[in-house]
């Protein structure tokens, strides 16, 4: 019964097309976003996030 209403919509096939769109460009662009951040920005988080304390990553480091 739910497949016969959705079929009898006008432009229906085209939502799923959108949303795939969509989707796809998102990650896409996450990836490029992360394949273009600076090498020394994430070292200098990810040593923050597991408390290793150095000179880098000190408050006015990751302002930079």
């Amino acid at each position: 019964m739910y497949k016969n209403v959705l079929q009898a919509i006008d432009g229906i096939e085209i939502y799923p097309l959108i949303s795939f769109s969509i989707f796809f460009l998102f990650f896409l662009g996450l990836i490029v976003y992360v394949a273009l951040m600076d090498k020394k920005h994430v070292q200098t988080m990810s040593a923050i996030a597991c408390g290793e304390e150095t000179e880098d990553t000190t408050f006015e480091a990751v302002r930079r």
